[in-house]
């Protein structure tokens, strides 16, 4: 079978949830409020990408106290009410059971119920066409033929492919059927990161900030998955370092007492000259979102994979990037 991901990110990955499994089991309390913090950091950046007005802290206000925000239009808030309650489900989806198509059906209703209940929850009767896109979703009448193949593929698959392998093809298959009028993509990132959940990893979050790349690695995925299923990896690896970060500032210990660092055991340098040579072209800021670490940070070891002639800045300042040599 064709595997279609980077060895160096995929052992990055390995070695980052190996770090965040040996220090499970978490405290019921760190447990819950974790949760709580992918619950409010998946529906914020996830409805960002799609042009959602609220900021991270009114999602908050909106999903934990049940308020709308002045001036903020009610579908944006809809948006956030159903994007929770869709996140809640997928963790009841557990691991030992296969997914069902009415699972993803039930997805889709639980996000779209309040913005338009009479086609939540139910697959689309009109074509469709992805603006930016040269390729073609499925029509109306192969849609549940599609649906049907696509949840055999989750379940035949789940176990044969690598975690983040896997999750991101499943987000990429999905998508590319578009089955619903809309939230389509809110669909397919939860998707994403149910298969995540499954294999013991952490939530994957893509920042609104890389939405271009984000778009762009999945039109490029229709002749080559690999650009996205990276790309995807990447925000799985930045997502676990972070998580490693938080958990260190909070004082959680591994089994042997000790405490994390700040890379969660990797090395950054590495992991630095791997997105370049994924993503060609990054600056210092683009690497310091993706990553998740300081722009400062980020520069030193620019600075030290320079000075060892692996990378160059090629451009100029303002808009131009790193590249390998």
């Amino acid at each position: 079978m064709k595997q279609y991901i980077s060895p160096n990110l995929l052992q990055t990955a390995e070695q980052l949830r190996a770090r965040i499994v040996a220090l499970r089991p978490f405290p019921e309390e760190t447990m819950k409020s974790l949760r709580e913090y992918y619950r409010i950091g998946l529906t914020y950046s996830s409805n960002a990408l799609e042009g959602n007005s609220l900021t991270e802290s009114e999602t908050k206000v909106v999903i934990e106290d049940g308020l709308t925000i002045e001036g903020k239009p009610l579908r944006d808030v809809y948006e956030a009410v159903g994007h929770a309650h869709a996140y809640d489900y997928i963790h009841t989806l557990a691991a030992n059971k296969p997914l069902e198509e009415a699972d993803i059906i039930e997805l889709h209703r639980l996000f779209y119920e309040k913005i338009d209940g009479e086609k939540a929850g139910h697959y689309r009767g009109v074509p469709v066409f992805i603006s930016g896109s040269r390729y073609a979703v499925s029509p109306p009448a192969k849609i549940e033929g599609d649906m049907k193949k696509f949840v055999k593929w989750f379940n035949d698959n789940e176990h044969k492919l690598s975690t983040p392998e896997f999750a991101a093809l499943a987000h990429q298959k999905f998508v590319f059927i578009h089955p619903f009028i809309d939230g389509n993509g809110r669909v397919a990132r939860l998707i994403l990161n149910l298969a995540l959940i499954r294999g013991e990893y952490t939530i994957a979050l893509i920042p609104a900030i890389l939405r271009h790349e984000y778009v762009q690695s999945l039109e490029m995925s229709h002749q080559n998955p690999q650009v996205f299923v990276d790309f995807i990896t990447e925000r799985i690896i930045a997502t676990q370092m972070d998580l490693l970060r938080l958990l260190d500032d909070g004082g959680v210990k591994s089994k042997n007492g000790g405490v994390n660092d700040g890379n969660g055991g990797v090395n950054l340098e590495e992991l630095i000259y791997d997105t370049i040579r994924n993503n060609p072209g990054m600056n210092a800021p683009a690497l310091s979102v993706m990553l998740q670490k300081s722009l400062r940070t980020i520069q030193r070891y620019l600075k030290s994979l320079a000075e060892a002639g692996r990378v160059e800045f090629r451009g100029a300042p303002k808009n131009g990037g790193y590249h390998i040599l």
